[in-house]
């Protein structure tokens, strides 16, 4: 065994396809399997794709650039948790393309922001951060109060989404503008909204129509708040 070991040692060429051969079994061992399996994401109950009003905020997330000084994972270290909540779970990205996990945090991790402020918090924030935070580092977005959402394409954008696997049925995509003017619209009924998109957070919007911060705040409040973790099911569905 020594010499067939130093004979393989000695010649450069045996030993790379030696190393060759041994790269090719791990690599079909750890691959072959994923394509057995319909996704490598486990599905986690509460988990939807966004609001069309939500979606926009995200895109307005993306374009503003918010990724490079907030992360959107919280790891599984004991400060983190303690300081952001429950580590963040692969499922809740499962309709981000591309997702928003962040490599730097200038700012706060914001998985879990949803619902930790007030609706009129963000506003303020987003229009003068330092007002809220006084050592906040973040510029000004109160331009976004002045700019009109721009809602004609929203139906567009879906079945786009639906493409690349985002589940959105057709009666989502056929009510798209009416989901997304319901949801920045304290006074319409927001009883069919609600249906398609669970825990959908109404917005204050602008009697003009919604405005790109409606749509942000949307987008914020909305991060973390889908997956019920006090829930027994969802706990022990985790700990598997």
């Amino acid at each position: 065994m020594q010499l067939r070991h130093e004979i393989l040692e000695k010649n450069a060429i045996l030993l790379l396809i030696a190393s060759l051969f041994v790269v090719l079994v791990g690599g079909i061992v750890e691959i072959v399997p994923l394509f057995t399996i319909e996704t490598t994401v486990e599905p986690v109950q509460g988990v939807r794709p966004y609001s069309p009003l939500e979606l926009r905020g995200r895109d307005i997330y993306v374009r503003e650039g918010c990724y490079l000084c907030h992360s959107q994972q919280i790891r599984t270290l004991r400060d983190e948790v303690e300081r952001y909540g429950h580590y963040s779970l692969a499922a809740e990205s499962m309709y981000d393309h591309p997702f928003q996990w962040g490599s730097k945090r200038i700012g706060p991790d914001l998985a879990r922001v949803g619902g930790k402020y007030s609706n009129d918090w963000h506003y303020a924030h987003l229009a003068n951060p330092q007002e809220m935070v006084p050592e906040s580092l973040m510029p000004h977005y109160a331009f976004l109060a002045q700019n009109k959402l721009e809602t004609d394409d929203i139906a567009d954008r879906m079945r786009t989404l639906r493409k690349v696997g985002v589940p959105y049925t057709d009666e989502e995509i056929a009510n798209a503008r009416a989901d997304l003017l319901a949801q920045a619209d304290p006074t319409a009924d927001a009883s069919a909204l609600l249906k398609r998109y669970p825990k959908a957070n109404v917005v204050p919007g602008s009697p003009d129509g919604p405005t790109e911060m409606d749509a942000l705040v949307a987008y914020l409040q909305m991060l973390g708040t889908l997956v019920n973790f006090a829930d027994p099911a969802t706990e022990k569905r985790l700990q598997q």
